[in-house]
């Protein structure tokens, strides 16, 4: 059973119809013992860093996260809150990653919204999807490009699409609106837990 983390800034109802599409069964929660009990865990994110970090700590969800053991999806804002500080309102984030998030120039029109290429993975998360294949994107902040980066996309500069810490992923665009290929990514992932 995939559980899918439900806080404020999560774009739920999009990721559990995808997850119907592929015929996997998921739950929708914030209890930490289902979380915490669960084959493998989605973390969805829309909105801003600070208000999903000010909700995750009022649940007590920021603790739960960094505890999990089993295969882990963040989406978007999801990747982004993996992070140790994201510059969006100077915010403090999870930390499972060593990693800054950062924002766009302001000579470029943010958010990039639309569809972009992933490169360079090769992994299991990405397995059967070919190297170039397009994602829908919708992003001001990004993560750049480290030891964690499994597929990088370029906007007027490179910068992380898909990364992996043992069992954290996660992807900066969105599976669960990226047609065929996303639910591919989806349906890879389900594989894993």
């Amino acid at each position: 059973m995939i559980a899918i983390i439900n806080y404020n800034s999560g774009n739920i109802a999009s990721v559990c119809n995808a997850l119907d599409r592929i015929g996997q069964e998921f739950v929708v929660t914030s209890d930490a013992s289902v979380i915490l009990g669960a084959g493998g865990v989605i973390f969805p994110g829309v909105g801003s860093a600070n208000a999903a970090m000010k909700d995750l700590c009022e649940k007590g969800l920021d603790s739960v996260i960094c505890k999990i053991k089993v295969p882990f999806l963040g989406i978007c804002l999801g990747l982004q809150l993996m992070g140790e500080f994201s510059e969006e309102r100077d915010t403090k984030c999870l930390g499972i990653i060593n990693e800054k998030v950062k924002k766009f120039e302001d000579t470029v029109k943010v958010p990039q919204i639309g569809w972009n290429k992933v490169w360079g993975v090769e992994n299991s998360l990405m397995d059967g999807i070919e190297d170039g294949s397009y994602f829908y994107f919708v992003n001001s902040y990004y993560l750049p490009l480290s030891d964690y980066t499994l597929g990088k996309t370029l906007y007027f500069l490179e910068f992380s699409s898909v990364i992996q810490k043992d069992n954290f992923y996660a992807t900066q665009f969105h599976p669960e609106k990226s047609g065929k290929a996303g639910e591919k990514l989806l349906s890879n992932f389900c594989k894993l837990c």
